[in-house]
Formats: C-alpha cells, structure tokens, sequence
C-alpha cells in the first residue's frame, strides 16, 4: 500500500512539475508569424498578359530581403517565430494568366501547410491584381488561406492605396492597413506598420480588434488625380495619423482603389479597426464622408494636354528638362509598355529630323528582337528595324528606328540588355524586357544626361521623386494605352454603377460603416 501510495505522489509531482515546465516555456515562447504575397497592379483594357516568371518570386528566407526593417540583426527578428513563405512581386502590367495565380496560390499554401500552426500572417498584397476568370483575386487568395490555417491566427494585411478592398478581404483581413502616400514613398513604413500592429496583439493578448468597419465610397479616380503632394488628397490623408491615435482605435486607412480594371470591386474603400465602436465608428465616417465632399476637387496633379501641346510646350520652353509623361502606356500602372504612337508621332516631328534640335530622350520601348539586332551590329553602328508594338499595336505598329547605336548595357538585371538608339536629335532608349524609368541612374547608366537634356518623355503618371525633383517644365499628355488617363471614355460594363466621376449627377451614397465581423 505504502509503495503504490509512493508511487502515486511520486506520478503527482512529475506530472505537477511537468504542467510548471509547460507553463514556464509557454510563457516565455513568441508568436509563430508565416509572411505570404502575391502582389501586382493589372489592366483589363490591356492586350498584355502576365505570367508566372513576371513575379520573381522569392522563398523563405529570401523573402526577408524585401522588409529592410527585418534584416537578420532586426530586434523584430527576435519578437517571433518568421515563417516566411513565398513573396511574389510583379511589374505592373496585363492581366494575369490563370495557370500562373492558380499556381503561387498552390505554392504558397503548400508552404502555409507545411508550417503547422501559427498565431499570425503578415499578407503583403497590393490589391489590384486582375485575373483571367476570376474576380476578386486578393479576396480569394485570403480565402484559400484561411481554408489552410484556419479562422484563429491573426491575419495583418497591408496594401497599395491603388487597391481594392472586397468585403471578403475585409472580413477575412483582422488588420488591415495601406499606404499612405502617392507617390509610394512610404511603402516599407507602411509594411512595418502592418507588422507593428500584428505584433502588438499577439505579444500583449490582445487578440483581433473587436470591431472592423468597411464603408464603400462609390468613387474611381486614377492616381495621377489623387497624388497626396497636393489638396484636396493631401488634406483627405492627413486625417489618418491624428484618426489612429484615438483611444481604442489602431489603424485607418483609404483605398483609392485601381480604375483600368473592370469588376465590381473596384470603388474607393474606407477602413478603421479598434477595441472602440463609437471611435471606429467616427473616425471612418468622418474620413468618408470629407472624401466625399471634396470629389470634386481632384484634379491632374500637373497641366495635362494632348501629345501635339505637350511637344509644342516642351519645344518653346526654355527649361530644361522639360518633362513629358507618356501617361496612356505607363508600365508602372499597367500598360504593356511597348505602344509606339508616342515615340512614332516624336520622330515625324521636323524639328528633331537633325541632330541640331532640341535634344530629346524617349524612355522606353522593350523588344528583344531588335535589341538582340543591334548586339550583333555593335556600338557605334548603324541600324535600321522596327521596335515595339509586339504587344499593344492598337494605335500604332512597330515604330521604325534608323540611327546609330550610342549604348549598349548588359548589367540591369530585370530589363536585359539595354540600347540607346540615335536619330536625329532623339535618343530612343530600347530594352530587352519592360522597364520603368524612374531614376536618374536609369539614364546615367547608359551614358545619357537627363538632367542636361532639353526634353526627357516617360512612361510614367504622376512623377516619382527622382523625376520629380529633376524636373523644370513638366506637362502630361494624354496618349492612347492600356492606362488611358481619360477614364471616362473607357468602356466600363462591370464596375457598380453609379459612380463618381462616370457619373455626377449621382445622388449622396450612404456613407455609414458597415461592420464586418471578425471570423
């Protein structure tokens, strides 16, 4: 009796000492977080298509390097257990092939599936991915996700602001968060943010916010409309940071959504998340509805004209760089890229027939066939082709350049090989895979000097920093492409109707939140 009582108490104390162990460990244990992203901005009025390769996909722990903000000797490194997954980041362009999604998709949960259990994701998409036969891209990406971990881990979205925000993002999102800038310039805060609030729920039991409010704003407007450099966006945005330091309020945010896709969730989106109705309730009310009242005030954020004006202006100025934004095939929108109405309608001019006009850099048009041709003429060779128009030829076929070849530059890792082509006055800059201009390295790279350089046209809207500060005229034309800025002459037939500014004569919308339940 005396040694079965013993060995009872014996049991009792390992076990009892067992439970203290697990209490300890678990105590001093930190969250398990997975990282997951598909992200790209795609046109529908686009002919391009998008497939898998054009996402560099990188894998675990490759996908630190996207967030400088956790790099291996990060504090954030030691806060929890990073489980990173695949992050798959594409150039904007067309809509996105079926087998491409169908296939990141696979590989990404396949990963989210092999992690085990986890108490958090930190999502990092950009809201405006288009897919062939599927609406809702992001929304159904969550879906899949939380089909693979499940209802409890705390899922800490963040986005572009050029995105769209589904009910079924927004309800399968606990946090949720985007930029706050346009231009982008505070994209990695933004992610950092999405990270912060992530770890504060789980390192402080917290938990998801109890309250989510989502509140459609029936608005569609292009980017270029929206910069927040200037009023009335600037002042709509500002009302975020002092929003967020409400008490029992941890984030808003305003989607301004993506207008060259056509489904229906594309309208602009006001969020906010918080432990506090009445403030969550007041803080997106207010930010929607002072949205709503300034409408009409979104204007171009430069002058904008036709192509025939930009040129005339950029010809009679006397500043210099004068730039041109060849805004209807901007790549970092969506457009394919390689319309050539612009550089065709350039080269008809007179006054850039000799190399005595006004000098001009024309940035860019990708095709491989012509660059593979002026590889095996050289530098300092004359060449005679056709470039571009390989993908969107609508408005105008391959564009065809005689001139000498000033630059060849084989180190860009992204675009390939690049070529300067000389005609006239015009340096038509030519690359292997599409490329954005966005930097004055871009230029000096290959030997050219925008800064001194009487006209520089790019593919661009709204100016990114680099551009912008370089700048001394600036005018953005209105050239044909898959991001035609004049959007209300696009041909919508599946956006919600009605719609600011397709149509104004729309009465008020209701503008109360509708609260999305956690799942």
């Amino acid at each position: 009796m005396k040694k079965n009582l013993l060995l009872l108490l014996l049991t009792v104390t390992i076990a009892a000492a067992g439970c203290k162990s697990s209490r300890e460990k678990k105590s001093t244990e930190v969250p398990r977080i997975a990282i997951a992203g598909i992200a790209i901005e795609s046109s529908t009025f686009s002919p391009a298509v998008t497939v898998e390769e054009d996402f560099h996909a990188r894998y675990k722990e490759e996908v630190f390097s996207y967030y400088p903000f956790m790099h291996p000797e990060s504090s954030y490194r030691e806060k929890a257990e990073w489980i990173p997954t695949l992050r798959g980041h594409a150039m904007p362009g067309g809509i996105v092939k079926r087998e491409a999604y169908e296939s990141l998709v696979k590989q990404t949960v396949d990963m989210l599936e092999e992690a085990g259990e986890i108490d958090g994701l930190f999502l990092d998409i950009h809201g405006a991915m288009s897919v062939v036969d599927l609406d809702d891209a992001e929304g159904d990406f969550i879906a899949r996700i939380r089909e693979v971990i499940g209802p409890d881990p705390i899922i800490s979205t963040c986005m572009d602001l050029h995105g769209s925000v589904s009910k079924r993002l927004a309800k399968k999102s606990d946090l949720i968060t985007c930029f706050r800038m346009a231009p982008h310039e505070d994209a990695l805060e933004s992610k950092q943010r999405a990270v912060d609030n992530l770890l504060d729920r789980l390192l402080n039991d917290k938990g998801k916010p109890k309250y989510k409010a989502w509140i459609p704003v029936p608005i569609l407007l292009p980017g270029e409309k929206t910069s927040t450099r200037v009023e009335p966006a600037k002042s709509l945005y500002a009302k975020i940071e002092p929003a967020t330091k409400k008490e029992g309020v941890i984030d808003a945010a305003i989607w301004m959504s993506y207008p060259w896709a056509d489904e229906p969730r594309n309208h602009a989106v006001v969020m906010a998340t918080g432990d506090d109705k009445d403030e969550v309730t007041k803080v997106s009310q207010n930010i929607a509805e002072y949205f709503w009242e300034v409408r009409e005030e979104f204007e171009f954020i430069a002058p904008t004209t036709y192509l025939t004006e930009a040129l005339n202006m950029a010809i009679n100025s006397s500043k210099k760089p004068y730039i041109i934004s060849d805004m209807g095939d901007n790549p970092t929108a969506g457009g394919a890229g390689d319309v050539t109405w612009t550089i065709t309608e350039i080269l008809k001019r007179d006054e850039f027939k000799t190399k005595t006009g006004p000098s001009l850099i024309y940035a860019s048009l990708p095709d491989s066939k012509f660059v593979k041709k002026a590889v095996e003429i050289g530098e300092g060779g004359k060449i005679s082709g056709y470039a571009g128009a390989n993908v969107d030829n609508r408005y105008a076929g391959p564009v065809h350049l005689n001139g000498t070849i000033k630059k060849i530059f084989n180190e860009d890792e992204r675009a390939g090989t690049i070529v300067v082509i000389e005609t006239g006055s015009v340096k038509t800059i030519v690359t292997e895979k599409r490329k954005a201009y966005h930097r004055k390295s871009d230029f000096t790279d290959l030997g050219l000097d925008p800064k001194n350089t009487d006209i520089v046209v790019v593919k661009i809207g709204y100016l990114v920093p680099e551009l912008y500060d370089m700048r001394d005229g600036w005018v953005m034309a209105l050239t044909p492409g898959g991001v035609d800025q004049d959007i209300e002459r696009l041909e919508y037939n599946r956006v919600n109707r009605p719609i600011f500014p397709l149509d104004r004569d729309m009465e008020d919308p209701d503008l109360t939140p509708r609260f999305i339940p956690s799942l």
